[in-house]
């Protein structure tokens, strides 16, 4: 059964990004507009719209989050491999999505004082490059 919903997420995500469902979309939603006189703006005509989207939108907010967590879990996956691959890196970064926020927060934290370090480092190198002192 959740093979057969992975599938079925992932074509339905697909289909959902193309342009021509956009396209498809968009003349349903025209299509409606142009039939309003038609029916007089009722309480029916509005219905249909109203219920019609709420419908899709409601399914289409499980399916896309479902497809987006899978790339997010399988992203971190690979991630992780470089990092433990990687021979200059640190093993303790492996796996900190499973942290709290302020585990992350003091992690971010650390990282982003030796990002400014490096790249001070490269500023004052760049400046020494150009002025030669």
């Amino acid at each position: 059964m959740e093979k057969l919903f992975i599938r079925f997420a992932n074509a339905t995500a697909r289909i959902a990004g193309r342009p021509l469902t956009f396209a498809l979309c968009l003349l349903v939603v025209l299509a409606w507009a142009v039939t309003g006189p038609i029916f007089g703006f009722s309480q029916t005509w509005q219905l249909v719209i109203n219920t019609g989207t709420t419908i899709v939108t409601f399914l289409m907010v499980f399916l896309i989050q479902n497809t987006q967590n899978r790339d997010a879990a399988a992203m971190q996956a690979k991630l992780d491999e470089l990092v433990y691959a990687s021979g200059n890196a640190r093993n303790r970064f492996i796996g900190i999505e499973h942290l709290t926020d302020i585990e992350l927060g003091e992690i971010l934290r650390e990282v982003e004082a030796r990002a400014l370090e490096v790249h001070e480092a490269r500023r004052q190198r760049r400046s020494i490059e150009k002025t030669g002192v």
